[in-house]
C-alpha cells in the first residue's frame, strides 16, 4: 500500500499484520480521492476505524489541513504513527486511541467538527448506524461537509438525519456519500 498523490506520493505505508484490519485497495482509494480531490485543500478530515491511517494520510498528502485518526487496536495505532513519521505529516495529525463510539462523544464535547468524515468499520456490524447517530447528535459534521462510508455491499445504512447523494459500488464493497439533511 502506498500514498497515491500529493506531497507524500509513492511512499510505501505499513499495515497491521493479521486480519484485524481490511485495508482499502489502492484502486478504490485512488477512485475515491479523485472524486473528492477538490474538497481536500484546507479541509478538516476525520478518519474513523483508521487501520493503517492510509485514508487520512492520503487526505493530508493532498492538502487537508488537519486529520484526526481514531482506532482502538494498538497495532493499528503503531502503524499510523510510523506512517505519519515516514510521510512527515505528523504535525497535521492527531491520533486517538479508543473505541470510536466513545471518542465521537468526546470530540463532540470538545466542540470539534469536520469537513469530511471517512469511516470504514468492521463489515456486518452495527457500528455504521451508531457512528452516524453520534456524528449527527454531536454536530461533528460541518454544514457543507460530507461523510464517506466504506461498507459491505450487503450492509444497509439508515441515513436518519442524512441524505445519500452518491454511491460507488465495487464487487463486495460500496462507498456511500452522505450529506446532512437540510433543517426546514
Amino acid at each position: 500500500m502506498r500514498v497515491i498523490s500529493g506531497t507524500a506520493k509513492s511512499i510505501q505505508l505499513v499495515t497491521p499484520e493479521g486480519n484485524k484490519t481490511r485495508p482499502t485497495t489502492d484502486r478504490i482509494k485512488e477512485t475515491l480521492f479523485n472524486m473528492i480531490n477538490f474538497d481536500l485543500p484546507g479541509a478538516t478530515f476525520l478518519d474513523l476505524f483508521s487501520g493503517s491511517g492510509a485514508m487520512g494520510i492520503e487526505a493530508l498528502s493532498r492538502g487537508a489541513k488537519k486529520v484526526v485518526f481514531i482506532d482502538n487496536h494498538h497495532e493499528a495505532l503503531a502503524c499510523i504513527q510510523q506512517n505519519l513519521n515516514k510521510t512527515k505529516l505528523f504535525d497535521k495529525a492527531t491520533v486517538v486511541q479508543g473505541d470510536v463510539v466513545n471518542k465521537l462523544q468526546y470530540l463532540g464535547d470538545q466542540g470539534e467538527n469536520f469537513d469530511i468524515i471517512f469511516m470504514d468499520p468492521p463489515y456486518k456490524s452495527d457500528l455504521i448506524d451508531q457512528s452516524l447517530s453520534l456524528i449527527r447528535d454531536n454536530h461533528l459534521l460541518n454544514d457543507q461537509g460530507f461523510i464517506i462510508v466504506e461498507h459491505s455491499s450487503e450492509d444497509f445504512i439508515s441515513e436518519e438525519g442524512f441524505n445519500i447523494y452518491k454511491e460507488k459500488k465495487y464487487k463486495t464493497t460500496t462507498m456511500t456519500f452522505l450529506s446532512q439533511e437540510e433543517v426546514r
